[in-house]
């Protein structure tokens, strides 16, 4: 007899029994069903996927045997383990403060930005016309940082605040006109900034001063400094005096500041910094165990041309309409190579999105209510703890208190700390740190007096400090004075209601992959499943702070050791480490070991990097940032290394060979048959291969960069492994290294806090000596760990086969549409077998003769069709690079190319004289609504035929908000920060 419960369970297991396709992840993610693949094969000539890989895969780099991963896991079932990992977190209410606290994210903001894919999905406003909404709430954020840090100007987000320290660091050592070559750290910065700014100065030959400012005489020459603020332990310093003598010895100031705390305090701006930076990570962002957060950097706008990674500024459209785009292309690193002084080509735009949105939801009453709150409620702690017989170091302070335990056991402080499931700082044996946050409550006080008061009794309540109200004053010198936020988008959308609308107009502005497929070609803009996303929401995940002992993150040390041995399986290194935290941090991280692992055999000497013309421009930008001399090498006319120039080079420069950067398949779209020659003679002359993982999406299952001979890779794993590009960030770059390379990789200062040692203990990665390991290269030990979540559920549910099969598709897509298309526009390189990778380009050169069209031209005019550009005019000028990835359906497939292919008659008729040579669809797109309706139509062709080109769309139409953007013109007028509503 079988009960109610063992139907149900029987029920429950059937279908998982039989292994359906429908419950198969793999059939939700990759694009084209069977027949698809069968009809798409045909058109290229081949019977089987098979023969197709075959054909366009080298053999001698073919894997032999399948991947050794674990079976591929339902979406439910992946969800389960998932969250039987995450169990093993414990939440503890953390008040370790370093940068990192515990904060609301406001549910709209929660539901509408971090879980939405119309937020998540889209990419980089490269083409700005089609990302009007992203682009406005970048340029809420850089408003809030220029009123907040009373500087001139902002960037749209670094990658962490201690990365943003560095980037200054290297930005005032670029425009300093002294000759020094020493900046001073103060003492009173975070631990983590102090560790990733020694690691950044070593190879550019930058020496670090650690001391304390109110000593430091400028006896030595520096061509910088960087003060915290508040500092580490909480005291708030006037820095005044010291801007001053800074100023007079020709160096510029950096100041870390809290953002939440220039509500209250006087900016730096006021007291004279030349930069601020920081991280905005308490307005809204998760813990994350250290992110993705978006770091803030703001300076003078004497420096706009020098400022790191990306501005978002005003200009105008076709129309004389204001619009936005990303300002002073020229600083792009992909242009500047290796006269760049940063290789960051990203920004955290998704959490940059967020913490704007939480300024403009707060606005700055909001903003100074929870400053202040936050603040009377640490001088409410700091006077309870005087109460009980302890000292504050710092009697002046924010949020945060240094508290002296004198004759009392930190022994005992910590066990009571561990009973109420608490952390806090410990500085050494004789004081801890206290920092309160937002979600603080007087409740959590009485919670810390009890610890503090070791079981006795509390001599007060709650009430005899709170009434009256303690005086802000002296604990909060240098009040700010003057107003903040004042523009009136943080003044009108304070109710939910009014937000939601605000978020949901600017979203419809935005084309994402909920919209249609984003051909970029090297962005790999694949399916972010949803199941992979949902548990970066989860507080197993998100409430943990980075700096928790080991002992509370027992489910993320589980995650990175399965995720790092799966990567690891999956690109045959024997060592991977998940610091890096963008895949520029992962190529700078790669040369670091490989520059490390010179100097321990005593070859230090090794410093030229040869790098193909091909490759991406943060390449040889990485390379300059570990102190390497770039030499270029050419490519041949099909695209490939230039074998004979790269042996001559190699040969020449043998004593000084450090490494070379190759991407593999190559930055053209092409597997090179002789890349394991290529990697013998690096070696040969003594030097370690580079590999850009920027197109590890061609090789997963296939072929591994280990066996190929690489010795140290980086993996974004916002690329092949689907974490999303959320608007142009987040991003996670880890590096796999062989062998040999395993004991230099990153290593951090700060692990836990707690009873467990606070400095490198935990894990595999920090298994080494700290000695023979790279410095940090992030804030947090495991960089963006929160969303390493994602990629996990995607090779979980992919298993190998799975990913096997994504590889072989998404090789197909690129080939269907190269095949499709290549009677309209000439494919520009093929490999051995006339066949590309995962990618193809498209050379567009000829039509600026024929009937002088401009790739822009075909770009915009993608977008009335409904479709975002691929990649312009790299890696080779007049060109299109377009990569389907294997979620694209055939249907989608077909719908991009029916495109292309009438714009290809368009432009004939361009040819033929039909249509006017500057007054066409083309030269007018896109085509906004307005200006359909707006005013008398003069144009030589239809209204219909602008707006309406294909039949899809008519059944559902993009519409960009903006016309064609003059960017010449916001270049000329320069302006990052929000218009005047009435622009609008």
């Amino acid at each position: 007899m079988i009960n109610s419960e063992s139907r149900v369970e029987c029920t429950l297991q059937q279908p998982l029994e039989n292994k359906s396709e429908r419950l198969s992840f793999q059939a939700r993610h990759i694009g084209p069903s069977s027949n698809d693949i069968q009809q798409m094969l045909e058109v290229l000539g081949y019977t089987s996927l098979d023969e197709l890989i075959n054909k366009t895969v080298p053999q001698g780099i073919r894997l032999s045997r399948p991947l050794k991963l674990p079976e591929a896991q339902t979406e439910y079932a992946a969800l389960v383990t998932l969250k039987e990992i995450a169990s093993k977190n414990q939440v503890f209410r953390s008040f370790i403060g370093t940068g990192y606290y515990d904060c609301i994210t406001p549910p709209v903001i929660q539901r509408n930005i971090l879980e939405n894919p119309g937020w998540y999905t889209a990419y980089t406003p490269y083409q700005p016309e089609i990302a009007q909404g992203r682009l406005e709430a970048l340029l809420n954020f850089q408003t809030m940082i220029i009123d907040l840090t009373g500087l001139e100007i902002a960037n749209a987000s670094l990658l962490d605040e201690a990365t943003a320290a560095a980037e200054a660091m290297s930005m005032s050592y670029g425009v300093c006109k002294s000759k020094a070559n020493s900046y001073f750290v103060s003492q009173d910065c975070h631990p983590q900034t102090i560790d990733v700014l020694q690691t950044r100065a070593n190879p550019l030959g930058i020496k670090i001063v650690v001391g304390d400012h109110q000593t430091f005489d400028f006896s030595e020459p520096i061509f910088g400094a960087i003060l915290q603020y508040p500092a580490t332990d909480g005291k708030i310093y006037d820095y005044r005096a010291f801007v001053e003598k800074a100023h007079a010895e020709g160096a510029l100031v950096t100041v870390a500041a809290d953002p939440l705390s220039l509500t209250l305090l006087t900016p730096p701006g006021e007291f004279g910094a030349d930069i601020a930076i920081g991280s905005t990570q308490r307005f809204g962002i998760p813990l994350g165990y250290g992110g993705p957060h978006a770091a803030y950097f703001a300076t003078k706008e004497e420096y706009k041309r020098q400022v790191p990674g990306r501005i978002v500024g005003v200009s105008k459209d076709a129309g004389g309409k204001p619009a936005l785009r990303l300002a002073l292309q020229t600083r792009e690193q992909h242009i500047r190579r290796e006269k760049a002084t940063s290789n960051i080509c990203t920004a955290q735009v998704l959490l940059a999105v967020m913490a704007g949105m939480y300024a403009v939801y707060h606005g700055p009453s909001g903003l100074r209510k929870i400053a202040a709150n936050v603040h009377q409620l640490t001088v409410m702690l700091a006077f309870g703890l005087k109460q009980l017989g302890y000292s504050i170091s710092n009697e002046s302070f924010f949020d945060t208190l240094r508290v002296n335990l004198g004759e009392r056991s930190l022994e005992e402080i910590l066990a009571g700390c561990e009973a109420q499931r608490i952390n806090i700082r410990i500085f050494d044996t004789s004081s801890v740190g206290l920092s309160l946050d937002e979600t603080t409550t007087v409740k959590d006080l009485i919670v810390l007096w009890k610890i503090f008061a070791l079981g006795n009794d509390l001599p007060f309540t709650p009430e005899d400090l709170a009434s009256p109200p303690l005086p802000l004053s002296p604990s909060l010198p240098l009040p700010r004075t003057t107003s903040y936020l004042s523009h009136p988008i943080f003044n009108s959308y304070h109710s939910e209601t009014e937000l939601l609308r605000y978020l949901h107009r600017l979203e419809t502005k935005d084309l994402s992959l909920t919209t249609s497929m984003i051909p970029l070609g090297s962005c790999t803009m694949k399916l972010n499943a949803t199941s992979e996303m949902m548990p970066v929401s989860w507080a197993e995940f998100g409430k943990i702070h980075p700096f928790a002992p080991q002992s509370q993150t027992r489910g993320y040390q589980i995650l990175f050791q399965q995720l790092e041995e799966w990567l690891g399986e999956i690109t045959g290194f024997a060592g991977i480490s998940l610091q890096p935290n963008a895949g520029s941090q992962g190529e700078y991280a790669g040369l670091l070991v490989i520059r490390r692992y010179h100097e321990s055999r005593g070859e230090g000497h090794r410093n030229v990097c040869l790098i193909p013309q091909s490759a991406h421009g943060t390449n040889p930008a990485s390379a300059v940032m570990c102190g390497m001399r770039v030499v270029a090498v050419a490519c041949d006319s099909e695209g490939n290394v230039d074998l004979d120039d790269l042996k001559a080079k190699a040969e020449k420069h043998g004593q000084e060979l450090s490494a070379l950067m190759v991407t593999y398949p190559s930055t053209h779209g092409v597997f090179e048959e002789q890349i394991q020659e290529i990697c013998a003679v690096i070696h040969a002359n003594g030097g370690q291969v580079y590999m850009d993982g920027a197109n590890m999406n061609a090789q997963v299952g296939l072929c591994r960069p280990g066996d190929i001979g690489a010795d140290v890779c980086h993996l974004n794993l916002h690329k092949t492994f689907c974490i999303p590009h959320g608007g142009g960030g987040p991003g996670m770059g880890p590096i796999g290294v062989a062998s040999h390379l395993v004991p230099f990789l990153p290593g951090h200062v700060v692990v836990g806090h707690g009873k467990e040692n606070q400095y490198l203990v935990p894990s595999a990665q920090f298994s080494v000596p700290n000695s023979q390991r790279v410095g940090a290269v992030s804030a947090a030990p495991w960089g963006s760990a929160s969303i390493l979540v994602i990629s996990w559920m995607y090779i979980a549910m992919m298993g190998t086969v799975g990913l096997t099969e994504a590889t072989k598709v998404a090789i197909l897509n690129a080939n269907y549409i190269a095949r499709r298309l290549e009677s309209y526009y000439p494919v520009l390189y093929k490999g051995k077998n006339n066949l590309v990778a995962h990618e193809c380009i498209l050379d567009l050169r000829s039509l600026k003769k024929s009937a002088s069209i401009e790739i822009d031209d075909i770009a915009k005019r993608l977008m009335d069709y409904g479709f975002h550009a691929p990649t312009v005019s790299w890696p080779v000028a007049g060109t299109i690079m377009v990569e389907p990835t294997e979620s694209e359906s055939q249907e989608e497939l077909d719908r991009f190319c029916d495109a292309l292919i009438a714009i290809r008659q368009e432009i004939a008729e361009i040819e033929s004289g039909k249509m006017d040579i500057q007054d066409n669809v083309l030269k007018n797109a896109p085509h906004t609504a307005e200006s359909l309706i707006v005013g008398e139509w003069k144009h030589p062709y239809s209204r219909e035929q602008a707006a309406y080109p294909a039949p899809w769309t008519r059944e559902h139409k993009f519409w960009p908000s903006v016309g064609r953007i003059d960017a010449a013109f916001g270049d000329r007028n320069f302006v990052c920060s929000c218009l005047p509503m009435d622009a609008y």
